[in-house]
């Protein structure tokens, strides 16, 4: 992967992790819904998080080191808004999209290795 595409790799990835923390703590009136199950939403999102920071960063186990605290943390952190609660549930979810999402990409990039391409 070329500096440039890795350059616009992490601008996308910080613009969806910020995206995701305003979700996450922002005023609950400006959320915008799929229409989906609201954990099936966290899941999509955090996965789709880690699987970007994945193809920045291509050391999915640091990724998920990283991320699962931050998923977990942003959960927590809705105790802190006046419109929210934290829900354990919804951080169980979005710690099995990171972990999935890791396991998946090194999976990947394990077979790679292996298949030398």
């Amino acid at each position: 992967m070329t500096g440039g595409s890795r350059r616009w790799l992490v601008v996308l990835l910080v613009l969806f992790g910020a995206g995701l923390t305003y979700a996450a703590l922002g005023p609950a009136d400006w959320q915008v819904r799929l229409g989906l199950h609201w954990l099936v939403e966290h899941f999509l999102g955090f996965f789709g998080l880690t699987l970007l920071a994945c193809l920045a960063y291509p050391w999915p186990t640091r990724v998920a080191a990283v991320l699962l605290p931050i998923a977990v943390g942003l959960e927590a952190a809705q105790a802190l808004t006046p419109d929210r609660k934290p829900d354990l549930a919804t951080a169980l979810v979005a710690a099995a999209a990171v972990a999935s999402a890791a396991l998946l990409a090194d999976a990947f990039l394990c077979w790679r290795r292996r298949s030398g391409r």
